[in-house]
C-alpha cells in the first residue's frame, strides 16, 4: 500500500480545507500568516528531518510511499509539515470560534507553563546523549519560553485545543508507527530517544506536535497582532 501515508495527508487536510470556505468561520482569512508560519516551520523541521533520517535515527518504510523523495525525505514528509499545521491551526481557530469561553485562567496558564518548561529543560539536559530526545525538547523549551515572554495570551486556549488535536493525533501518528497496520510508516532508533511508547507512538512525538503547531500559532498571532496595531494607526 505504497500510497498509505499520502492518504494520511490528504485525509488529513481535505476536511478542513473545505470547511475553510464555511461562511461563519472564513479561516482562508489566515491562510496568508499561516503558510507564512508554515513556511518558518519548514526552515526548522526540514533541516532537522533530513539530518536524522541521513543519521538512521529515524527511517521511512519504502513499502507506504510513491517512492518520490526530496533530499532524501520521501515527498509525503515534507507534504506533513504543510497538512499537518493546516489542520490543527484550522482545529484551533474553529473551536475558538464555536466556544469563545475556552480559556485558562492567568494562573493556571503560567503554572503549566512553567512546569513545562522544567520538563523540557530537565529532559534534555539528562539526555543530551539521546539526539531525539534532546533536539525535541531543546526546541520545545526555547518555542514555549519565547511565547511566555512575547504572547502568554496564546498558551491559555492553546494548552486547552492541543488537547482536542491529541485525538486525531494519535491516530495519524499511530498509523504512522504501526498501529492498525502489518508494518510501521516511520521507524525509530530508539537508542536516539527515551524508548517510551504510547500505543506504539514515542512520546517523542506528542512534544515534536505540540511545537509544530505552536510555532504555526505564534506566527499567525504575532503578525495579525501587527496588521491589528498597523490599521489602529492608520484610523487614528
Amino acid at each position: 500500500m505504497n500510497y498509505l501515508y499520502l492518504l494520511l495527508n490528504i485525509g488529513s487536510l481535505s476536511v478542513p480545507f473545505l470547511f475553510s470556505f464555511h461562511p461563519k468561520l472564513k479561516f482562508y482569512n489566515y491562510w496568508k500568516p499561516l503558510f507564512i508560519g508554515i513556511s518558518i516551520s519548514l526552515l526548522i523541521f526540514i533541516p532537522w528531518d533530513i539530518f536524522f533520517t541521513i543519521n538512521k535515527i529515524w527511517g521511512f518504510n519504502s513499502n507506504y510511499f510513491i517512492g518520490i523523495k526530496l533530499f532524501s525525505l520521501p515527498i509525503e514528509e515534507w507534504l506533513f509539515f504543510v497538512c499537518i499545521p493546516y489542520a490543527c491551526v484550522f482545529t484551533h481557530y474553529s473551536l475558538l470560534y464555536y466556544f469563545p469561553n475556552l480559556k485558562l485562567s492567568d494562573i493556571i496558564s503560567k503554572t503549566i507553563s512553567h512546569i513545562l518548561l522544567i520538563s523540557f529543560f530537565l529532559l534534555s539536559v539528562f539526555n543530551y546523549n539521546k539526539w531525539y530526545t534532546l533536539v525535541n525538547f531543546t526546541l520545545a523549551f526555547v518555542i514555549l519560553a519565547l511565547i511566555v515572554k512575547k504572547t502568554p495570551e496564546l498558551l491559555k486556549t492553546y494548552f486547552l485545543t492541543f488537547l482536542v488535536m491529541l485525538i486525531p493525533f494519535f491516530i495519524v501518528n499511530g498509523v504512522l508507527t504501526g498501529s492498525f497496520i502489518q508494518d510501521e510508516v516511520v521507524w525509530y532508533n530508539n537508542l536516539e530517544n527515551l524508548n517510551i511508547r504510547l500505543f506504539t507512538i514515542p512520546i517523542e512525538d506528542t512534544i515534536y506536535a505540540f511545537t509544530l503547531i505552536l510555532i504555526n500559532l505564534l506566527v499567525i498571532n504575532l503578525l495579525e497582532t501587527k496588521k491589528k496595531k498597523t490599521i489602529s494607526t492608520v484610523h487614528q
